[in-house]
C-alpha cells in the first residue's frame, strides 16, 4: 500500500504499510464537529459505473474491502437503502477487535448499527441482518409505510423509525433521528438513488470514493442517482492514497 498523500504534502511518495490503527486515525471523524457527520464510501470505475452487474465487488479490491471495514470500524451507523441490502446480501456489523478499544474510548458500542432506508418496508425480518444483529437493526422509514409492514418488523425486534410524513423517508430528518439516538458518526454506502437523496438535500458532508481502474461500458448506475442538482455542489480533496491503479479519494463538502 502507498503510503497516504495528504494535499498539504504532496511530495510525500515513501512506501509504507498502514496498520489498521493507521488508517483509523487517516479517516477519523472530525474532531468538535457540530452535529452528525454523514460520509458515503463508494466506489466507481472509470467510465462511471457504481456497479457491474447488480454488485460492486467486480470493480473492487482487497484494499478497498480493507478501508471499506475500517470505515464501519469507525462508524456509529452504517445507513443503507432497502435495494443495496437485498442485491449485496447485508449481514450484520461485528465486533471487530482491531477498533474495540478505539471504540471503548469513543463510548461506542461493539459494532455500528445498520440502518436500512425503506419506503415499503418489504423486506424479510427473518434474515440475519435483521433476526441476530449484535447491534439492533435500525429500518428507518416514512409516515405513510404500511401499518401492517411496521407491526412486522416491530413483531421481529426491529426499531422503525419514522423520518418522513409521507411514504418515504426524507433525508435530512433521517439524519436528526440517528443523531437523537446517539449515532452521529454516519456511513452510507448507497445505493446510488439514497446517495443521491442525500446529495440532493445537502446533508452529506465527505465522500470517501474508490476509483477503480476498470472500464465497464454498460448501462450501470453512477455512484449518485436522482434528480439533478440546480446548481453543483463542491467538494475539497483531503486526501488520497493509490495502489495498483487504484485511488482512494477522501472529499469534504466546501
Amino acid at each position: 500500500m502507498r503510503r497516504l498523500l495528504p494535499v498539504t504534502d504532496p511530495t510525500a511518495t515513501e512506501d509504507h504499510e498502514w496498520s489498521l490503527d493507521e488508517l483509523a486515525d487517516a479517516y477519523a471523524y472530525p474532531d468538535g464537529a457540530d452535529g452528525p457527520w454523514l460520509r458515503a464510501n463508494m466506489v466507481s470505475s472509470l467510465d462511471g459505473a457504481a456497479q457491474h452487474e447488480g454488485r460492486s465487488q467486480a470493480i473492487s479490491s482487497d484494499t478497498d474491502m480493507r478501508i471499506f471495514g475500517t470505515l464501519r470500524g469507525l462508524a456509529d451507523a452504517v445507513v443503507v437503502g432497502a435495494e443495496t441490502v437485498r442485491l449485496e446480501g447485508y449481514r450484520p456489523a461485528r465486533a471487530r477487535e482491531a477498533f474495540a478499544a478505539r471504540r471503548a474510548a469513543a463510548g461506542q458500542g461493539p459494532a455500528p448499527a445498520i440502518a436500512v432506508v425503506s419506503a415499503s418496508l418489504g423486506l424479510d425480518f427473518s434474515l440475519p441482518l435483521f433476526a441476530e444483529p449484535l447491534v439492533p437493526t435500525l429500518v428507518l422509514t416514512g409516515a405513510g409505510a404500511p401499518p401492517d409492514r411496521i407491526r412486522e418488523a416491530e413483531k421481529a425486534g426491529v426499531e422503525v423509525v419514522i423520518a418522513g410524513d409521507g411514504p418515504g423517508v426524507e433525508p435530512a430528518r433521517a439524519v436528526r433521528a440517528l443523531a437523537e439516538r446517539g449515532l452521529t458518526r454516519l456511513l452510507t454506502e448507497g445505493g446510488p438513488r439514497l446517495l443521491g437523496q442525500f446529495v440532493a438535500a445537502g446533508v452529506l458532508d465527505e465522500l470517501c470514493l474508490t476509483l477503480s481502474p476498470t472500464l465497464t461500458a454498460g448501462d450501470a448506475q453512477r455512484i449518485a442517482g436522482g434528480p439533478a442538482l440546480a446548481v453543483p455542489e463542491r467538494f475539497a480533496l483531503a486526501s488520497v492514497l493509490e495502489e495498483a491503479g487504484f485511488l482512494f479519494t477522501r472529499y469534504r463538502r466546501i
